[in-house]
């Protein structure tokens, strides 16, 4: 099949490849000349394990293309991909401009019957106004051409997207139609040969299902923090917690490990998004209000152990720090906790050394020169005469370092371990101060 995919950001970029790898003809379109050009030159603009020989493979095959031109992208295929990005508004809800251009765009040029997808993450409601921008394009064109808009919500996991994509567990589709059922079908038939993954409802109720499942994960998490607050309290330790209810069935271990926060691209949006969705029609979302609340309190844990220990003022203190990614396996700093972290130290008067396996370019991105950051070539080197360790992120690499190295490099001890990665006791007796998050034995207990 030819297809066409609007936008090539983390989401339609992964998809566009993946559809080019079992064989459709792909031409994805971007307003961005200088990322199309990039990619056409073999430079992929973001990190994503087994992403870069994928879009090479299938670019230099010709089955992926890449344009700036709007008209071309429209007059290339019957199915069209909406895959831009839905950034949080100033409310936190998302806001719709770039998908409604995309569907204006398609509506000015199309001279023949579309199916047009929404991929992007988008608010209940959205293919309603999808549809309402396009039908007034063509009616102002003065032409009465049939169309189907579909909601196709992606659940892709940074780092984990390619395979994510190539073998995903379900495949949701939303249509008013049943008539556009056959071409999507045919479009994905190559990932459903196993069994049918296709689960068919209604546009409404798979536009939610993207925000549904993204804010139950986060809500996992988000209570696997607050337990981890009170194992501390209360003298417990929230790792043999974990290990306790994630042997019941109905938890699993998925997304209950305790940490500084969640970040990234989906969850921070997702929950604020659907919260305003509910607000707008007058519904008190209690539940996600707390979520999102407690992971904002949890990004802060990592700097008060700090200030807990070295005092309130850090003039004069460097700290290493371990991870800047909001997860392993990407370079997305996104909502990531390194970020709150580093601010609060700088606001505090204390000096970083940075070390992260991708995000360092991130970083530098966002934050450019500063005196008091220094971006290192290795873990290691970012250890040399620091005060303390940090770690924000659980890189492989990082579960099982040369404690020996830690202790002689660092000036103190001393290691606050924002994703506990490490065995408290174990480091205590090789003479390390380790706080973790949950681990009732770096505080005294209240009971």
């Amino acid at each position: 099949m030819k297809v066409t995919v609007f936008g090539i950001g983390y989401v339609g970029l992964v998809q566009a490849a993946v559809l080019a790898e079992v064989g459709h003809e792909v031409l994805c379109i971007d307003v961005d000349a200088k990322k199309v050009e990039n990619l056409k030159n073999g430079l992929i603009p973001i990190f994503e394990p087994g992403l870069t020989p994928l879009v090479q493979r299938n670019y230099e095959a010709g089955r992926l293309l890449f344009s700036t031109n709007a008209a071309e992208g429209v007059a290339h295929a019957t199915v069209q991909f909406i895959a831009v990005g839905t950034p949080p508004d100033e409310d936190g809800s998302a806001d719709l401009k770039y998908v409604t251009a995309v569907a204006r765009t398609i509506a000015e040029h199309m001279t023949e019957p579309k199916v047009v997808i929404d991929k992007s993450t988008v608010p209940v409601g959205t293919a309603d106004k999808v549809r309402a921008v396009m039908s007034e394009k063509l009616k102002e064109r003065g032409v009465d051409i049939s169309f189907d808009v579909v909601s196709n919500p992606e659940f892709l996991k940074e780092g984990a997207a390619v395979a994510d994509c190539m073998r995903p567990e379900r495949i949701v589709i939303g249509t008013d139609n049943p008539d556009a059922i056959d071409p999507i079908r045919e479009l994905y038939e190559p990932f459903n040969r196993n069994h049918d993954r296709m689960i068919l409802m209604d546009i409404r109720s798979a536009e939610l299902t993207k925000y549904a499942a993204n804010c139950m994960l986060a809500t996992k998490i988000s209570f696997m923090n607050e337990m981890s607050n009170l194992a501390e309290m209360l003298g417990a330790d929230i790792e043999k917690v974990r290990q306790g209810i994630g042997s019941d069935s109905r938890i699993g271990y998925h997304f209950i490990y305790p940490g500084c926060g969640y970040g990234g691209s989906c969850f921070p949006k997702d929950v604020q998004a659907l919260i305003r969705t509910a607000e707008h029609i007058g519904y008190q979302p209690k539940l996600l209000q707390a979520v999102e609340q407690v992971n904002y309190q949890q990004k802060y844990k990592l700097p008060a152990f700090i200030q807990r220990h070295f005092g309130e003022d850090l003039k004069g203190k460097t700290f290493a720090l371990w991870g800047l990614s909001f997860k392993p396996n990407t370079d997305d700093m996104r909502e990531a906790s390194s970020r709150v972290l580093m601010e609060q130290l700088w606001a505090a008067g204390a000096k970083i050394k940075a070390y992260d396996p991708e995000a360092m370019n991130e970083t530098q991105r966002i934050y450019g020169h500063r005196e008091d950051l220094e971006l290192m070539g290795t873990k290691e080197s970012a250890l040399h005469n620091a005060d303390a360790l940090i770690i924000c992120t659980e890189w492989q690499n990082f579960r099982a370092p040369d404690f020996d190295v830690i202790k002689k490099a660092l000036k103190e001890p001393v290691i606050f371990d924002g994703r506990n990665l490490f065995d408290p006791e174990r480091l205590e007796k090789r003479g390390f101060t380790y706080y973790g998050i949950g681990r009732g034995a770096s505080i005294n207990p209240v009971l």
